[in-house]
């Protein structure tokens, strides 16, 4: 049996330039995994909430590597911090500024994120 995923009238949408842009629909989101969508612009985000309904969105680029696989990385928390590790090389990126938590010259685009009708 397959079921079905409860949809809603609420969208995940990121900040672009000067416009709210849909990625998702909210129901989407699972707490510890992510989600990546497509950009008008070609580029990926991975989309994140966490277990209290907070959201985060980051670009899907691991920096390291090149491949578009952050949304995939396992999530966590380091001195109250919310992260998400890369699936490849496990650098861990923090969610809210996109600082690499392991070198500290490195980090990944935020976005400002919110869920909306």
């Amino acid at each position: 049996m397959t079921l079905a995923l409860e949809t809603t009238d609420l969208k995940v949408r990121l900040r672009l330039a000067d416009a709210w842009f849909p990625v998702c629909d909210l129901s989407a989101l699972l707490p510890g995994r992510g989600v990546a969508a497509l950009l008008p612009d070609g580029r990926q985000v991975a989309v994140f909430a966490d277990r209290t309904g907070r959201l985060y969105a980051i670009d899907n680029r691991d920096p390291f590597t090149g491949a578009a696989v952050l949304s995939r990385g396992l999530t966590g928390t380091h001195r109250g911090r919310p992260f998400v590790a890369s699936p490849l090389l496990k650098q861990r990126f923090d969610l809210e500024s996109g600082r690499c938590l392991d070198d500290e010259a490195v980090r990944v685009t935020v976005y400002e994120v919110r869920a909306a009708a």
